[in-house]
């Protein structure tokens, strides 16, 4: 996102929502964390 030219707050914060939806639907459906299925 940087790369594109958005300033670094907007990319952190980006990346805050994506752990926090994803940290929301494992506590939801009691599944543990899969790091195959979460990359980058």
């Amino acid at each position: 996102m940087t790369e594109a030219g958005k300033p670094n707050k907007v990319a952190i914060v980006a990346c805050m929502r994506k752990l926090l939806v994803i940290l929301n639907a494992m506590i939801k459906t009691n599944k543990p964390w899969d790091e195959s299925f979460h990359t980058v």
